[in-house]
């Protein structure tokens, strides 16, 4: 039986001298407490020395996935024909077995044997020294780490991550040494603050000019300032309202501009190093979204890597983390970007259609950071023909592209005749406006003499019909109540009698009542006869005379004699019967 067993120097092959000894597993670490012991159990038959570095690499990296590389074959083919082979790697056992035949074996007794062959490595080896194999080990690790992860030096995002935040301390840094020098100069030359706004040019100018008294001998176009701004500058310091300084605070001032100028100076050198090296790191990204946003999307993630294990919803809102989970915390709407806002396709897009535009940026983003993060590639021709189709995406949403919206026949729009009373965007019709109705107007004036008579009848006669027919509907009423009236002093008639004991009255005497009730209602009909014809008289009498009041008088005594006539109702019926005799005998006498 042989047992390979690898080393940072190469590939040893130990022959078994005693195997009955394997049997006992918890024994087979007793045996390798000393050199002695262990070359009675194994026995140094070959040994394959690595070449160099990169053959040592290669060879090791196999290993680790379970492969083996073209010189461990070679070196097997030439030593293990018809022997067993001891293999701490089960996998690379079935792969020697498949490719060269050899029988292979993996058990716990194998693995004690290879710990033992470990601890007495440098004994059973000649010449393979204790202090050559620790720098050997060491050397082959960091090598070996490097190739996992695939270091390169190029590819190094951390230089980006402390650019980017060196370039914003220096934002704010430049801010406020700006600020500092205007308002201490202010107090000297204050007009100065309004006339030049950018603070470069302003320190520029400060440092160039001192005391305002100098302004008129000076020449600006130094420091590339307009004439139009140098006049102006000229003319105010004439006249300046500032209190007047010593040598020794100009000199400070000055000082500050130097400070102001020279930290200008290094931000517009880091900003190239930060391009530079975003060009070499990120290049799609930076084709999509640019040298910053980019930047600060990496130093937010963590790292480039990082950045490319994120989908694209995650891309979208870096950045609004605390927005975002306030809107969750209060059940609001989530934000729809974060540091991608800063992007110039966002930018560009308007307020209504931001949210769609930043999520379509946001997917492309994350195909380019993963290109950039894991492609072999340094060109950026993914992230140009991303930000290609995003301005198309971003043309379409706006309405200025009329072609096909990617590719699809739905984009072309349809061509619809012009309608001035159709609304935009909308399918109904605008009401037509109003015309002007000169019939409406009141016109005064003349106006011929048979006209008027005309009107009048006309305004006569309209409401004597519209009267009549309040008094035919008036009748009716009565009517209906004067028969619920008969029909309840019916009733109360025959209750009476009930309640008189005229039960037992004769059919004769029923027969005279039936005739003496006809004669009333026949009198009653006559007396509402004469009642109508009288009210008709009364009111077309009322209309010839225009006598409006007498027509509520006569309206009031037809109330007082309905009040009457419901008074008489409630009266009891003998004396009811005594006011009608009392009727009838004056009507006779009549």
């Amino acid at each position: 039986m042989l047992v390979l067993f690898e080393t940072p120097a190469g590939f040893a092959l130990f022959k078994v001298l005693d195997e009955g000894k394997l049997s006992k597993v918890e024994d087979i670490g007793k045996e390798f407490t000393t050199a002695e012991s262990a070359r009675k159990i194994v026995k140094l038959k070959a040994f394959d020395k690595f070449e160099n570095t990169t053959d040592a690499l290669t060879a090791v990296s196999l290993l680790i996935e379970s492969k083996s590389s073209k010189g461990l074959r070679k070196f097997l083919r030439a030593h293990c024909q018809g022997e067993t082979l001891a293999l701490s790697d089960s996998k690379l056992g079935n792969e020697l077995k498949e490719k060269l035949k050899i029988d292979c074996v993996h058990n716990q007794a194998i693995m004690e044997l290879m710990r033992g062959v470990r601890s007495q490595l440098t004994e059973l080896i000649s010449g393979l020294a204790a202090q050559d194999l620790a720098p050997m080990s060491l050397g082959l690790s960091h090598s070996l780490s490097r190739y996992k992860l695939k270091f390169s030096p190029d590819k190094v995002d951390t230089m980006i991550i402390q650019a980017i935040g060196l370039l914003d301390d220096l934002d704010k840094e430049l801010n406020t040494y700006a600020m500092r020098v205007r308002e201490w100069y202010g107090w000297h030359f204050p007009e100065l603050t309004k006339i030049v706004q950018d603070n470069i040019v302003y320190a520029k100018t400060v440092k160039l000019m001192g005391n305002r008294v100098n302004a008129a001998k000076l020449d600006f176009s130094e420091i590339s300032l307009p004439e139009e701004v140098e006049t102006e500058l000229k003319e105010a310091a004439m006249i300046s309202m500032g209190t007047e300084v010593s040598d020794l605070d100009l000199l400070n001032i000055k000082e500050l501009c130097d400070q102001v100028l020279s930290l200008s100076d290094y931000r517009a050198q880091l900003y190239d190093y930060l391009r530079s090296r975003m060009q070499t790191v990120a290049p799609n990204l930076t084709a999509l979204v640019g040298e910053l946003v980019g930047a600060r999307l990496i130093a937010h993630g963590g790292s480039l890597m990082n950045l490319a294990k994120q989908p694209g919803s995650t891309i979208q809102i870096l950045g609004a983390e605390k927005a975002l989970f306030r809107a969750l915390k209060t059940k609001h709407p989530t934000p729809k970007y974060g540091l991608i806002y800063h992007a110039s396709l966002i930018g560009q897009a308007a307020p209504k259609i931001k949210g769609k535009i930043s999520r379509s940026l946001a997917a492309k983003a994350a195909l380019s950071i993963r290109y950039d993060a894991l492609g072999d590639g340094q060109d950026n021709t993914i992230g140009l023909e991303n930000r290609a189709k995003l301005e198309t995406r971003l043309r379409v949403l706006e309405g200025r592209e009329l072609g096909k919206s990617a590719g699809s026949v739905k984009g072309k729009p349809k061509i619809e005749v012009y309608d001035k009373d159709r609304k935009k965007g909308a399918g109904g019709l605008i009401t037509p406006a109003k015309t002007y109705n000169p019939a409406a107007d009141a016109v005064l004036g003349k106006m011929v003499k048979s006209e008027p008579k005309e009107e009048d009848a006309k305004k006569d006669e309209q409401p004597q019909a519209m009267e009549l027919e309040d008094d035919s509907a008036l009748v009716e009423v009565k009517k209906v109540k004067k028969e619920k009236k008969k029909k309840k002093k019916v009733s109360n008639v025959e209750d009476t009698s009930v309640a008189n004991g005229q039960d037992g009255n004769t059919e004769a005497e029923g027969q005279e009542m039936s005739k003496k009730e006809k004669k009333k209602k026949k009198k009653e009909k006559q007396a509402e006869k004469e009642e109508k014809d009288g009210e008709v008289e009364e009111k077309k009498e009322a209309m010839n005379e225009g006598d409006i009041e007498d027509g509520e008088k006569k309206k009031k005594k037809m109330k007082k004699r309905k009040h009457a006539e419901s008074d008489e109702e409630a009266e009891p019926t003998s004396q009811k019967k005594e006011k009608k005799r009392k009727k009838k005998k004056k009507m006779t006498e009549d």
